[in-house]
């Protein structure tokens, strides 16, 4: 199993980004896949999960109306979009997935707001 993210960087407040995460390694229809964050300073936390084939969706409350969660099943890429970007929105932004008992992690990419 590999995921790797894509897509993070340095945007104002207010403003957007949509990180990407490739699959590969596995079946990824039919697997949910979740967007975890870490603060400096901070504990991971979970930002928003996908099930496999989209029809169910939740998201952390801090983000609800500002993120959205999306995945390419013909593409094995999950993304999530980003608007109305605020500064304790900084933090580095992993793919997750998990597959009997194993937890698959991707390195990471970093999202910083700030002006």
């Amino acid at each position: 199993v590999q995921l790797v993210e894509s897509g993070g960087g340095l945007v104002q407040p207010g403003g957007s980004l949509r990180l990407s995460c490739a699959a590969s390694g596995f079946t990824f229809s039919n697997f949910r896949m979740s967007w975890y964050r870490q603060a400096p300073g901070k504990e991971r936390e979970l930002v928003a999960a996908i099930t496999g084939a989209g029809g169910l969706i939740n998201y952390a409350d801090s983000v609800k109306g500002r993120f959205t969660i999306s995945r390419d099943n013909a593409r094995n890429t999950v993304y999530l979009q980003m608007d109305r970007l605020k500064p304790e929105d900084t933090a580095m932004y992993y793919c997750y997935t998990a597959d009997s008992g194993m937890n698959y992690w991707g390195k990471g990419t970093l999202v910083t707001v700030s002006s």
